[in-house]
């Protein structure tokens, strides 16, 4: 039914069949669609006939709709059930997803909602709140399927079978010893290509790959991406298994850190999106904005300390948004590079170098083709060609420094293990201004005999 259907229509389906109280219909609109299609559909929908919705939903499809929207929404969604119905929905809910949804909540509500869940789901989500937000434990779900190493691959595949159900996937079985350690890993194509009667100890690889609890989510994500893996073992410290990390949350870390250093480049702050009211995304823009506007304000005793300079020569006001605009945006270009490398790759002091030379010929290369560029129009413009050497070779200076600025500074403050997030394109293109300036002022100045 659904398959013939726009978007649109399928909302206003549901939203007469939600008007007529027809369950049946709106079940069968609900059947078709992607936990993700069924929270857009609740979202797009009137306030008035939500309630009603969530009525009609049944628990396995509203538990899955609901990890699909913002956790505000899910908050409020809770709510609307009722405290009975929202315990199953909890119950159900992926153990990590539970976590970070009680993240931050009063005391009180996180006891409440665990007080009346299933007793080991409810220890299992406050095990996770244990660990710090944003590591491997804080992530990692108990949703996997061990397996003890005297297994033969019959026992192995009758207990994957009965925990089909329960795991979130299936690719790997993890084999500990006595004690719970892991020890070896086996994928479920092994099992497939084995003798029933083989022992897992011997046709497991016992080179695991994993990590610890207090990993950082940014280093467990760069492993799956290295290694391509579906799911990913974590540890305690005594090397007991406690959970497993999947491709799924790792997707939803990238996108989260990716937003973090796309705020911190911008200087925003803290998250602002489409819903953000004005006054709320003016104050988190607020203190970067203020900081760089008294650091601009050099920019303008520069300029005021080279008044002479501009009133003899007033053509040079006409190249001086460009000299600072372009060194500007070589940093900004340069800083990109930086941190998105920084993501994907362990540097160390070779490829250091490397970069910054690499980034250093970028800069000479970019500057000598723009300075040629701009020294041929200035003088065609003014007939100077004192002028197009002054505008020039202060945009290949200042090019070059804004390349290399663009590429140090994060560098540097990753040495100090600060994101290199922080060095945001508007801090670097401020200083980058400051610099272009008094370079080409002081150039300017040093041939104002000729310019005149």
């Amino acid at each position: 039914m659904t398959l013939s259907m726009t978007e649109n229509e399928i909302t206003l389906a549901i939203i007469q069949s939600l008007k007529d109280g027809k369950k049946s219909i709106f079940l069968d609109i609900i059947e078709e669609l992607q936990p993700y299609d069924i929270a857009q559909q609740y979202l797009h929908i009137p306030s008035k006939h939500r309630n009603k919705f969530l009525l009609y939903l049944p628990l396995e499809e509203l538990t899955e709709f609901i990890q699909e929207i913002e956790r505000e929404d899910q908050l409020l969604v809770l709510e609307k059930l009722g405290i009975e119905k929202s315990t199953k929905v909890l119950d159900l809910m992926e153990n990590d997803n539970l976590a970070t949804l009680l993240t931050d909540l009063e005391p009180e509500k996180i006891e409440e909602l665990l007080s009346e869940m299933n007793q080991a789901e409810s220890q299992v989500v406050q095990n996770l709140m244990t660990y710090e937000p944003e590591t491997a434990g804080r992530i990692m779900n108990n949703r996997y399927v061990w397996i003890p190493k005297h297994y033969t691959v019959r026992e192995a595949v009758d207990k994957l079978k009965h925990f089909a159900e329960l795991a979130e996937y299936l690719n790997y079985l993890y084999v500990i010893d006595d004690e719970k350690k892991l020890i070896g890993v086996i994928s479920y194509k092994d099992l497939l290509l084995s003798e029933l009667l083989d022992k897992i100890e011997d046709i497991m690889y016992s080179r695991v790959v994993k990590v610890d609890v207090h990993t950082d989510q940014e280093e467990v994500a760069k492993l799956i991406s290295r290694y391509d893996f579906i799911t990913l073992p974590v540890i305690e410290e005594d090397g007991r298994l406690v959970g497993v990390i999947t491709v799924d949350d790792i997707i939803d870390v990238v996108i989260q850190e990716a937003n973090e250093d796309i705020e911190k480049l911008s200087a925003s702050g803290k998250s602002i999106d489409f819903t953000t009211k004005p006054f709320v995304a003016a104050y988190r823009r607020l203190p970067w904005l203020v900081l760089l506007l008294f650091i601009g304000l050099v920019s303008g005793s520069i300029i005021d300390r080279f008044s002479a300079t501009l009133e003899q020569v007033v053509a040079l006001a006409f190249f001086m948004p460009m000299i600072a605009g372009m060194t500007g945006n070589t940093g900004t270009q340069s800083l990109a590079v930086v941190v998105r490398g920084l993501v994907s790759n362990d540097l160390d002091i070779k490829q250091v170098i490397k970069l910054v030379f690499r980034e250093l010929w970028v800069g000479i290369i970019i500057g000598v083709t723009c300075a040629v560029m701009i020294a041929l129009i200035a003088f065609v413009w003014q007939g100077n060609i004192v002028l197009g050497l002054v505008v020039g070779s202060s945009l290949l200076i200042t090019l070059i420094i804004g390349t290399l600025a663009g590429t140090i500074i994060p560098l540097i403050l990753y040495k100090f293990n600060i994101d290199p997030a922080v060095a945001s394109g508007p801090l670097i293109t401020t200083i980058n201004d400051i610099l272009s300036l008094l370079i080409y002022f002081g150039i300017a100045t040093m041939f104002i005999t000729k310019l005149m």
